[in-house]
């Protein structure tokens, strides 16, 4: 009875919350309001917020056209192996003390997880049999190799700086990290932190694609790259996968560096039915993650369009591998010293 009664919990956890469900509304939802504060920006009016939603929906109802020279095995499962990837990574991103699956290891199945979309749209790019899309996907190995760098370097500051303070020398557990921060203050609130946050807020926009950092797709020279061939619902679950990766990378920078905020939300509801107050307060859990997202991808959106016009392919290089790169190496060197 207890297996059957964690399966379902686990089902529900794939399917429903932090899975599929959330995945879905929650990221879609993302897209919309980062698309409304860009034309906000530019003084326009702007798509209605919920734009991606209708966009999904009408894409799932279109023809699925597969390319006479593409690999049609390839060209159309590589969007559901990109998707249930993404899925799968933000059941491992803890939403403050609630987690769905842990472990010792989570930063670098995390760092593993998030080549697997990026490999899923090269893969069906170089399906597709498309001279675009060829272009496309050469751009995309080249954005991807770019951001590793320094968000492994981001990745190891924080693990080094909570490994310190824990005595373990490196620690690799975002629930660890999350708990260290519930006891101890969040770690954006720490100095030799702070390069390494805005390293972190320069790299959502270069692992999403979003402009300036969209020379894979690039719609005004290779009308749009990877995705050129792609159409129906294929195309659906790439959008999708977009949509989801924002609010994977915001919900990491979430655990990564605020996550402290959270912990007292369980705290609120003392001498409360237990029942009451775990449902209560992971409904408040939810409330402030997503608040959070928001005001995370609204400075995104609003320091890359106030600075950056778009960049070319090797522009992206250059400035991940210098200034990206720079401000996340500085913090890794004063968490290694402890300071």
């Amino acid at each position: 009875m207890t297996i059957i009664i964690d399966g379902l919990r686990y089902l529900a956890y794939i399917l429903i919350f932090p899975g599929f469900l959330f995945c879905f509304l929650t990221g879609l939802l993302l897209c919309g309001i980062d698309r409304k504060l860009v034309a906000r920006m530019q003084k326009r009016i702007g798509p209605p917020i919920l734009q991606p939603f209708y966009d999904f929906f009408k894409l799932l109802g279109k023809e699925t056209i597969v390319p006479a020279a593409a690999n049609k095995t390839v060209f159309l499962l590589a969007p559901l192996v990109g998707l249930a990837a993404q899925v799968v990574l933000q059941l491992f991103i803890p939403v403050f003390q609630f987690n769905a699956f842990h472990g010792v290891a989570d930063v670098i199945v995390i760092l593993y997880l998030l080549l697997i979309p990026a490999l899923s749209v090269i893969l069906g790019a170089a399906s597709s049999g498309s001279p675009y899309a060829g272009v496309g996907l050469s751009r995309e190995m080249v954005t991807v190799l770019s951001v590793e760098l320094p968000l492994v370097l981001v990745l190891l500051a924080v693990a080094k700086t909570v490994g310190n303070a824990i005595g373990t020398g490196l620690c690799f557990s975002l629930t660890d990290i999350v708990n260290y921060q519930i006891a101890n203050g969040s770690l954006i609130t720490r100095l030799s932190m702070l390069p390494a946050v805005a390293a972190m807020l320069l790299i959502i926009p270069g692992e999403t694609g979003s402009h300036p950092f969209d020379a894979a797709e690039a719609e005004t020279e290779i009308c749009e790259g990877m995705l050129a061939e792609y159409s129906g619902a294929p195309l659906a679950v790439y959008k999708l996968s977009h949509a989801i990766k924002l609010l994977t990378l915001t919900s990491m920078f979430v655990a990564l560096f605020l996550g402290g905020i959270g912990g007292g939300v369980m705290a609120m509801f003392t001498g409360v039915s237990p029942v009451v107050a775990g449902s209560v307060g992971l409904l408040l859990e939810i409330l402030i993650l997503f608040v959070l997202c928001v005001v995370l991808v609204a400075i995104c959106v609003s320091l890359i369009h106030a600075v950056t016009a778009r960049l070319r392919i090797e522009q992206l290089f250059k400035y991940y591998w210098t200034v990206v790169t720079g401000l996340a190496a500085i913090s890794v060197v004063l968490a290694w010293y402890g300071l």
